[in-house]
C-alpha cells in the first residue's frame, strides 16, 4: 500500500530546493539522511521495496461479531452480487422463447418421434435468442448431446433438458448460497435448517404437517443430508456436494402434487416418510420422557439386536446421562436402513471395531458373535461355531491383510452389509445361514402361484 508519508518528504524536499535557490546557496541537493528517506519511501510508493516488487494484501480476514458494520456490509455485499447473479438466468418466459425458437428452426427429419436441430440451425437459434442465451450455445455442449443421429444432430428436447437443468442448478446454488452465513461455500446445520424450514410452505405433498411437528421434519430431512455428507462429523457440507448429490431432487420432488404412494414411502423427505420414523421414535420411548434407553433401542426392527452391540451404540454414539435423543435415533435409523453405502458402514464400523485399532481381527468377530451364539441358545438352536463364521466372513471379504478387516476391505468386497448382519442381529444372522432354503421355498411358492 501507498505510505502517504511520501508525500510530506517531498514536499519538505522541494521547499528546501525552493529556499536554497532564494538564498542564492550553491546547496541544491537535500542532506544524506533525507536523500536515503525520500529514496525508500518512493520506491515503496512505486511498488519496489529492496529491489523486490511490492504486493499489496489482497486477503483479509473474515469480520468477526465484534466488527457487526463490517459483517452487515459483508452480508449486503453478498445478496446484492446473488441478486444479480440471479438476473442473468433465464426466467419462465426467456424459457419459452427458447422452445419456440428451436421447434421454428429445428432441422429434418424427424428422428423416430423426436425434433432435431444441426450445428449450423444451433448458431441461427443462438444469433435470434440473444446474448443472455450464449453460455448454453456453446460447440462443446453440441458436441457432448450428440449420440447416434446419422446426420450429427441434436434432440430438441434433450438439448432444452440440458437447459432447464443448467438454470435449476444455478437458482438453487443460489438459493443455498444466500443461507450460507459465512459466505464460504458451505451451510452449517443450523444454515440448512433454515433453507428447509421456508421451503416447507412451497411443497405441496407437505401442506398437510401440523406447525408442531415441523421442528421434528426438519431435523429427520437434514439428518439425511449430513449423514451422508458430512460422515466424518465436521458439522458442515458444501454446496456443491448437496446440489451433486440426489437428495435435493428427492426433496424438491415433493412439488408435485400428484406424487404417487409408491414414491412418497420410498422418499425419506416425504411426510409419511417423517411420520412413519417419527411414529417409531415415540413408540419405542415406552416411559414418554422424549429419549430412549438402551433397554427401549432393543425393541427396534425384529427386536433381535444383540445386547453387545448395543452396548457399544451407547459407547459410541452421542447420549444424554445414558439415553439418545431423536437426532442421534436418525442416525441410528439411516445407518441400519442403507447399510450398503460406505457412509453407514462406517458408521457401523466404528461401533464393531471395539478395541479401536482401525480394523476388525478375530477377538472383535468373537465378541460380537458370542452374543449371537448366546440368543441361538436362547431359542433353542445349536449355536454355530465362531471359527466357520470367521472363515466365511474372511472368504467373503478377502481382505488385503489376511487376519483383518479394514472398512475399505467392506466397502470394496460389496459384501459389508452381510457381514455386519452376521454379527448384530439375531435374525439377520439365521435368515444369511437358512438362505438357500429360503430361495428354495420362493421359487415353489411362485411356481404354485402360476
Amino acid at each position: 500500500m501507498q505510505n502517504p508519508g511520501w508525500k510530506s518528504t517531498l514536499r519538505k524536499y522541494i521547499g528546501r530546493k525552493e529556499k536554497a535557490k532564494q538564498n542564492g546557496s550553491c546547496e541544491e541537493d537535500p542532506g544524506e539522511e533525507e536523500t536515503e528517506e525520500f529514496s525508500q519511501l518512493y520506491t515503496q510508493w512505486k511498488g519496489v521495496t529492496n529491489n523486490r516488487l511490492y504486493i499489496p494484501t489482497l486477503f483479509k480476514k473474515l469480520p468477526t461479531e465484534n466488527d457487526p458494520l463490517l459483517l452487515k456490509l459483508r452480508e449486503e455485499s453478498r445478496a446484492v452480487f446473488l441478486q444479480r447473479r440471479s438476473r442473468e438466468l433465464l426466467d419462465n418466459d426467456e424459457l419459452q422463447n427458447l422452445w419456440f425458437l428451436l421447434d421454428k428452426h429445428h432441422t429434418p427429419p424427424l428422428h423416430g418421434d423426436e425434433q432435431m436441430i444441426s450445428y449450423k440451425d444451433f448458431l441461427l437459434v443462438a444469433e435470434e435468442a440473444g446474448e443472455k442465451y450464449t453460455p448454453f450455445f456453446q460447440a462443446t455442449v453440441f458436441s457432448k448431446l450428440v449420440q447416434n443421429d446419422p446426420f450429427g444432430r441434436v434432440a430438441i428436447m434433450q438439448f432444452f433438458n440440458y437447459v432447464m437443468r443448467k438454470v435449476w442448478l444455478h437458482q438453487t446454488r443460489i438459493g443455498l448460497s444466500l443461507y450460507d452465513v459465512a459466505g464460504q461455500g458451505f451451510l452449517k446445520e443450523s444454515d440448512l435448517e433454515n433453507y428447509i424450514l421456508e421451503l416447507i410452505p412451497t411443497l405441496p405433498q407437505l401442506v398437510g404437517l401440523e406447525n408442531t411437528f415441523y421442528s421434528f421434519y426438519v431435523c429427520t430431512a437434514v439428518r439425511k443430508f449430513f449423514f451422508f455428507l458430512d460422515p466424518l462429523r465436521t458439522g458442515r457440507i458444501k454446496i456443491l456436494d448437496i446440489l451433486a448429490c440426489s437428495f435435493l431432487d428427492d426433496l424438491l420432488e415433493l412439488r408435485d402434487e400428484e406424487l404417487s404412494k409408491e414414491l412418497q414411502e420410498s422418499n425419506w423427505f416425504s411426510a409419511p416418510s417423517a411420520l412413519r420414523v417419527y411414529g417409531q421414535y415415540l413408540n419405542l420411548d415406552k416411559d414418554r420422557n422424549g429419549m430412549l434407553s438402551k433397554q427401549e433401542l432393543a425393541r427396534y426392527g425384529t427386536g433381535t439386536l444383540t445386547d453387545v452391540f448395543l452396548d457399544r451404540v451407547f459407547q459410541e454414539c452421542l447420549t444424554y446421562e445414558g439415553e439418545m435423543d431423536y437426532k442421534t435415533y436418525l442416525d441410528f435409523v439411516l445407518a441400519m436402513e442403507n447399510r450398503k453405502e460406505p457412509q453407514a458402514l462406517r458408521y457401523l464400523f466404528r461401533i464393531l471395531d471395539v478395541q479401536h485399532r482401525g480394523y476388525l481381527n478375530v477377538y472383535a468377530l468373537n465378541y460380537f458373535f458370542r452374543a449371537i451364539q448366546g440368543q441361538m441358545k436362547l431359542h433353542g438352536q445349536d449355536p454355530i461355531p465362531i471359527e466357520d463364521v470367521k472363515d466365511e466372513i474372511f472368504d467373503m471379504v478377502k481382505p488385503a491383510d489376511p487376519l483383518k478387516l479394514t472398512l475399505q476391505d467392506l466397502i470394496k468386497c460389496g459384501k459389508g452389509d452381510t457381514v455386519v448382519c452376521i454379527l448384530i442381529d439375531l435374525n439377520d444372522f439365521w435368515t444369511y445361514e437358512n438362505r438357500e432354503y429360503l430361495v428354495t421355498d420362493q421359487s415353489e411358492q411362485d411356481g404354485a402361484s402360476s
